[in-house]
């Protein structure tokens, strides 16, 4: 694995952490920020990887299609992607005109964390799989 990349990885790490403990304390706003922030770097990553460079974008559905084109088996849906995008703004700019339906909420907390525990993992996975 190159440098860069276990770099980007201990950075997803760390929000990943950060995103666990603001959901345990109801710091849900938080907790949106750094699952996002979890699962950009570590598909950034694995761009990185792949193509030695991470692509600039931060949207999560575009960096999912840039996995799905480098033909590399790893599962964020569509849908998923979209979530991810959507709780982005909101989370980090609370008076951007966003309407209160899409304030942050618990389940929608929960179902990030499991989406970047997911992503994290399998990537972590696959990359400590593959030869250095």
């Amino acid at each position: 694995m190159r440098e860069e990349t276990r770099l980007w990885l201990d950075y997803a790490d760390e929000n990943f952490e950060i995103a666990r403990l603001a959901l345990e304390r109801g710091y849900l706003n938080a907790c949106l920020q750094n699952t996002f922030q979890t699962v950009e770097k570590a598909l950034k990553a694995l761009l990185l990887e792949r193509r030695g460079a991470a692509p600039a974008t931060s949207s999560i559905r575009e960096l999912g299609r840039l996995v799905a084109a480098e033909a590399i088996p790893f599962a964020i849906t569509d849908e998923e992607g979209a979530l991810l995008d959507s709780i982005d703004l909101p989370s980090r700019y609370p008076t951007l005109g966003v309407p209160p339906a899409a304030a942050a909420d618990w389940k929608v907390c929960i179902d990030c964390v499991r989406i970047a525990d997911r992503i994290l993992t399998d990537l972590r996975n696959r990359l400590s799989a593959s030869p250095e």
